[in-house]
C-alpha cells in the first residue's frame, strides 16, 4: 500500500495531461471513428502513442528546465508574430473546445438527473472558473488526478459488450488504410486531438508550476530551476504512464463504438445526447449511465485545462503575470483570459451548432495548427543555449520530426482535399 501510495503521488502533469486528453472533444473524435470506420482505424493508437510521448516529453522537460511556459520561451527567443499568430489561434480553438465540452456536460447531465440543460450549463461554467480561481494550486492539481478515475467508465463498458478480440488485434497492429476524404479527416481530427496545441502548452506551464512546488526555485516564475537527473526521470515516467493511459481510454472508446454504434449501422454522432442514447439499446442501462457520467467527469477535467493553456499562452505572450499558484489580485489579467474564454465557451452553445460536430471540428482544426507549433518545440529542446545539458537526445530529435513531418503532410493533404 505504502508503494502505491508513493507511486501516485509522483503522477503529476504528465499524467493528468495524458487523461486531459481523453476529454469530450477526443472521446467524440474516438466515438465517430469507431462508429463510421468500425475497428479500421484502430492501429492509430498505438501508432500515435510513442510520438504523443515524446512530443508531451519535450513539453515537460522545457517547462521544467527552464521554469517558464511555453509563450514565454517563443516570446524571448524566437519570432514574436510567428507566437501571436500561435497564441491566436490557440485561444480560438480553446475556447471554441470549452464551449463544446460544456455543451457535451450539459447535455449529459440533463439525461441523467432531468434538470434543464441552461442550468446545468451555468452550474458547470461557474465551477470551472471559480475552481481555478480561488482553489490554491496544489489542491486543485489533486483534484485533477482524482478525475482522472472517471476514465475507466470507458474501460468498464468495452467489457459489457461482446467483442471480437480476434478481429480487434489484427486491426491495431495490421494498419488499414483509404484515401478518402473522409478518412483522411478522421486520420487529422484523431492526430489532432490527440496531439493537440493546447496540451503543448499545459504541461510545460505546469511543469513550471511544480518548479516551485517542488522548492526547486525560491520564487516562481523567476530564476533558473535546480534540476537533477531524477527529476527529469520521474517527469519522463509520469509523462509515459498519462500518455500510456491516455491511448488506452481512447483504444476502448473506439471498440465500444464499433462494436455497438457501428454494427448496428449507426455511423454518425451530432450530439451527446444521440451518441449516449444509442448506447441504451445496446450496451444496457448501466453502460448508458456510465457514458454519461465519463463524459462529465472528463469535461470537468479537461474545461480547466482548456481555459487555463489559453490564460497561459495569452498572458505570457504578452508578458503578464501567469500561474495557479499566483492568487487572483497577483494575476488578475491571466484569471480574466480564463473567465473569458470559459463564459464565451458557453455562450457558444446557443448559436445553434450541435456540440459534438462543434468538437469533431474543433480536432481537425487543432491538428492543422498543431505542426507549425511542433516546429517551435523541436527547435526550442535542440537549442543549449536554452535548455543546456537537457536538449534532445537522438531518439526524442528523430521521432519528434518524424511526427511533425506527418502532421504536416495529414494537414496538407486535407488542406489541398478542400479546394
Amino acid at each position: 500500500m505504502k508503494k502505491l501510495k508513493n507511486f501516485l503521488k509522483k503522477l503529476g502533469p504528465g499524467f493528468i495531461t495524458g487523461a486531459a486528453d481523453d476529454d469530450p472533444s477526443g472521446m467524440i473524435t474516438y466515438a465517430q471513428t469507431g462508429a463510421k470506420f468500425g475497428y479500421n482505424q484502430l492501429w492509430t493508437s498505438l501508432f500515435s502513442f510513442p510520438f504523443m510521448t515524446v512530443i508531451q516529453e519535450i513539453c515537460g522537460r522545457i517547462g521544467m528546465v527552464t521554469g517558464k511556459g511555453l509563450a514565454s520561451i517563443i516570446r524571448h527567443h524566437y519570432s514574436k508574430k510567428v507566437l501571436f499568430f500561435s497564441v491566436i489561434l490557440l485561444f480560438i480553438a480553446n475556447t471554441i473546445n470549452v464551449g463544446a465540452d460544456l455543451g457535451a456536460m450539459a447535455a449529459s447531465g440533463r439525461l441523467l438527473f432531468d434538470i434543464p440543460f441552461g442550468v446545468w450549463l451555468l452550474i458547470i461554467t461557474i465551477f470551472s472558473v471559480v475552481l481555478q480561481i480561488y482553489v490554491p494550486y496544489p489542491t486543485y492539481a489533486k483534484f485533477l488526478k482524482y478525475l482522472t478515475i472517471s476514465l475507466f467508465a470507458y474501460v468498464i463498458v468495452a467489457f459489457m459488450v461482446k467483442q471480437p478480440w480476434d478481429q480487434i488485434f489484427l486491426k491495431t497492429f495490421i494498419p488499414s488504410f483509404s484515401w478518402s476524404k473522409e478518412y483522411l479527416f478522421n486520420i487529422v481530427a484523431i492526430l489532432g486531438t490527440t496531439i493537440s496545441p493546447y496540451l503543448f502548452f499545459w504541461e510545460t506551464d505546469q511543469e513550471a508550476e511544480e518548479d516551485f512546488t517542488q522548492h526547486r526555485v525560491r520564487s516562481y516564475g523567476k530564476g533558473i530551476p535546480k534540476v537533477t537527473k531524477k527529476d527529469i526521470k520521474d517527469m519522463r515516467m509520469d509523462t509515459f504512464i498519462g500518455m500510456f493511459f491516455s491511448q488506452l481510454i481512447m483504444f476502448f472508446i473506439i471498440i465500444t463504438t464499433a462494436s455497438t454504434l457501428h454494427l448496428n449501422g449507426i455511423t454518425n454522432i451530432e450530439t451527446a445526447d444521440q451518441a449516449i442514447l444509442a448506447l441504451r439499446p445496446l450496451a444496457g442501462e448501466f453502460a448508458y449511465i456510465l457514458f454519461a457520467f465519463a463524459i462529465i467527469g472528463t469535461g470537468l477535467l479537461a474545461v480547466p485545462i482548456l481555459a487555463g493553456s489559453a490564460g497561459y499562452a495569452l498572458s505570457e505572450a504578452l508578458g503578464w503575470k501567469a500561474g495557479l499558484n499566483y492568487k487572483f489580485k497577483q494575476a488578475h489579467s491571466f484569471y480574466l483570459v480564463i473567465a473569458i474564454s470559459t463564459l464565451i465557451g458557453a455562450l457558444i452553445n446557443f448559436i445553434g451548432i450541435p456540440p459534438f460536430k462543434m468538437l469533431y471540428y474543433t480536432a481537425i482544426f487543432n491538428g492543422v495548427i498543431s505542426p507549425p507549433l511542433m516546429v517551435m518545440l523541436m527547435l526550442i529542446s535542440s537549442n543549449k543555449k536554452i535548455l543546456g545539458e537537457y536538449t534532445n537526445g537522438r531518439f526524442s530529435n528523430i521521432a519528434g520530426w518524424i511526427i511533425t513531418i506527418v502532421m504536416s503532410i495529414t494537414a496538407l493533404a486535407l488542406l489541398v482535399s478542400l479546394f
